[in-house]
Formats: structure tokens, C-alpha cells, sequence
């Protein structure tokens, strides 16, 4: 439409506008690029909050989990370009003098561009954390410290925004999002995070009740997918635009493909699923050594070294399918690593010590 090419053409004019004049910022802004990407929740944010607040640490995975997946709906129904490809395709501009927009290494996502997934990641993960730091605040309040829970208040926030302006300018900067897909992705994820606030019930689920849960969403992801290939809608549409249009081919990475993402979130609620839901967790993390703090801490730090080993576990893309169940396993581990395996081991070390020294 005339009204959505005119918003495009605005969006191109911002990004020359950040790549001419804000090149001295190329390193923090796709740092920031970086901090907004959703795989971090699992890597870095999950394992610090889940030994700290297991409450918040699980509310944490299932906000990162849905609201995902409300991405990915959202990105198949408003079928969003991306303004690298965009630029190349569009012909509102008069002799094919499309402007230039320089690619990076993490330009070349390869889903639809609305809403912007490292915003909405972003936004909700970090609503999450900012609003269970001031739950350990509103206790001040009734000690008379209101100016000091104003001043945590302003503060907590500010920094909220701060991160979620730096990685909507970054997204926008390296030309893979339109900034009114940064600001949707946004306040997407913060609706998302909102509604989890109310709703306690993910706390006590069952097994059973994450497993119907990951089928639910597959499911109806599937199905609706399938439906729309019936009627002769390609929801992968964006795949071969990106193939097309990117720098370098060596930039294009299957795991930012849409069913990718998918495969990986529905894999982190099951670990997490089945780690809450097992012995090991109930021994360790409910038993008398969960309320120590040299517990925790030994907790967080074996968690985040072990996650990192993840890292160098590189699965072959070679046959999509085995990429795709090879990806869920993966995920799978990683909350079950932070819920059950690491502090089972920590709980058996520690109780070995102590009756090493009695």
C-alpha cells in the first residue's frame, strides 16, 4: 500500500540517517544488538534469576516462551519486510536508484521483520526483572524509605528504557528492522510480560501441563501454517528474499528461520518443565541447602560456565529436520543444566563436604 511504502521510505531515511552518522557507535550498537537477542534469556538471564527467585526465574522462561511465540503469529499474519531486501524490491524510487544500506554479519535474519523479535524479547524479559526487583522494594514503603523506593523506582526504570531504546537503535541501525517494528516489538513484549503478572498458575504446573502446553503451541503453529500453504500462502516467503538480497551468503544462518526459533523455545519449557517437575530439583533446590547462599552462588556460577560450553556445541544444518530435533534437545538442556542437573550436583557436593567434616 501507498501508506506502508511511505512508511518504509521514512524507516530507510532514519537508517541512512544512523549509519552515516552514528558509525562511531558501530561496536556498542551491535553490542546492544547482541544484549537484545532472545537466546540470551537462556543462557545468561534465566540461570542468574532462577537461583536468586525461582519464581521469577520461571516466569522468565515462559514470557520468553509465549511471547516468541506471539512473534512468530504476529510475524506470519503482518508479513513485515526488512529494510535490506526491501530496498532492493521496492520500486518507489524513480530510475532504480534504491539507496544504499550497508549489511553486517547479524543483518540477515531471515523471518519477517514485524514485530521485531530482539525488541520484544527484550522488552519482556527485562519488564520481568525490573518489576521483581521492585517487589523487594514496596516493603520500604511501609518503613517510611518512601523517597528511597521512588529513587529505585526512577532509577530501575530508566535503565529499563534505556536498554530498550539502545537495542531498538541498534536493530534499526544494522538495517534488519523498520524502526515502527522496534517500537511494536516493544510494547508487544511488555503487554506479554504483564499478562504473565497475573498469572500464578505457571508456578505449581505439572509435567503434564507443560507437555500439553508445548503441544498446543507447536500444533497450532503447525496448523496454521499448514492451512495458510493450503491456501496457497507462503509463510516462509521471507527465506528466499533473504537468500537473495544478503551481503554474504555466510551471514544467512538457519537458526533464525521461523520454525527454528519455535523448535528452540518449545525445547527450553519442556527442560524447564522437566527439571521443576523432578527428583533431583525437589533434593536440591528444596531441600535444606536451597536457603544458603554459598548454595546459590555455586549454583549461578556452575550454571553459567556449564551453559557456555553449549556454545561450542554446533549442530549440523546440512538436513533441516535433524537440525530441528538436534535444536529442541539442545534447548531442552539448558533449563534442565540450571534447574536440576547443576544444583543436584552442587547439593551432593556439599553435603559430602560436610560429612567429610563431621
Amino acid at each position: 500500500s501507498i501508506k506502508m511504502d511511505l512508511l518504509h521510505s521514512n524507516g530507510v531515511l532514519i537508517i541512512q540517517h544512523l549509519q552515516r552518522d552514528y558509525r562511531a557507535y558501530q561496536d556498542f550498537l551491535n553490542f546492544m544488538s547482541h544484549v537484545g537477542d532472545p537466546r540470551n534469556i537462556f543462557s545468561i538471564y534465566f540461570p542468574l534469576w532462577f537461583q536468586l527467585n525461582q519464581v521469577v526465574g520461571t516466569k522468565m522462561i515462559w514470557v520468553a516462551v509465549i511471547g516468541d511465540w506471539f512473534n512468530l503469529i504476529f510475524k506470519w499474519i503482518l508479513f513485515g519486510h526488512r529494510p535490506y531486501w526491501w530496498v532492493q524490491e521496492t520500486m518507489i524510487y524513480p530510475n532504480q536508484s534504491s539507496p544504499c544500506l550497508e549489511q553486517f554479519p547479524i543483518t540477515c535474519e531471515t523471518g519477517p521483520g514485524s514485530p521485531s523479535g530482539h525488541a520484544m524479547g527484550s522488552s519482556c524479559i527485562w519488564y520481568v526483572m525490573v518489576t521483581a526487583a521492585l517487589s523487594y522494594t514496596v516493603r520500604w514503603k511501609e518503613k517510611s524509605a518512601v523517597t528511597l523506593h521512588r529513587l529505585t523506582w526512577s532509577f530501575l526504570w530508566s535503565i529499563f528504557w534505556i536498554i530498550q531504546i539502545s537495542v531498538c537503535i541498534s536493530r534499526v541501525f544494522i538495517a534488519t528492522h523498520f524502526p515502527h517494528q522496534v517500537i511494536l516489538g516493544v510494547f508487544a513484549g511488555i503487554l506479554v510480560a504483564e499478562a504473565f503478572e497475573h498469572t500464578p498458575a505457571i508456578q505449581t504446573a505439572s509435567l503434564r501441563m507443560y507437555i500439553k502446553t508445548n503441544l498446543f503451541l507447536f500444533i497450532f503453529a503447525l496448523g496454521f501454517y499448514l492451512v495458510l500453504k493450503l491456501l496457497d500462502i507462503d509463510l516462509l516467503w521471507s527465506v528466499p528474499k533473504a537468500k537473495k538480497w544478503c551481503a554474504n551468503p555466510d551471514w544467512i544462518n538457519i537458526d533464525t528461520t521461523p520454525f527454528a526459533g519455535l523448535v528452540r523455545n518449545l525445547g527450553a519449557l519442556f527442560g524447564l518443565g522437566f527439571g521443576i517437575n523432578s527428583e533431583m530439583f525437589i533434593t536440591s533446590c528444596k531441600g535444606k541447602n536451597s536457603c544458603k547462599i554459598s548454595f546459590r552462588i555455586l549454583c549461578i556460577a556452575a550454571s553459567l560456565a556449564t551453559l557456555q560450553l553449549y556454545n561450542f556445541v554446533k549442530i549440523p544444518t546440512h538436513t533441516e529436520y535433524l537440525f530441528y530435533i538436534l535444536s529442541f534437545c539442545k534447548s531442552a538442556a539448558m533449563p534442565l543444566t540450571v534447574v536440576a542437573l547443576v544444583p543436584y550436583c552442587v547439593h551432593s557436593l556439599m553435603r559430602t563436604t560436610e560429612k567429610k567434616l563431621n
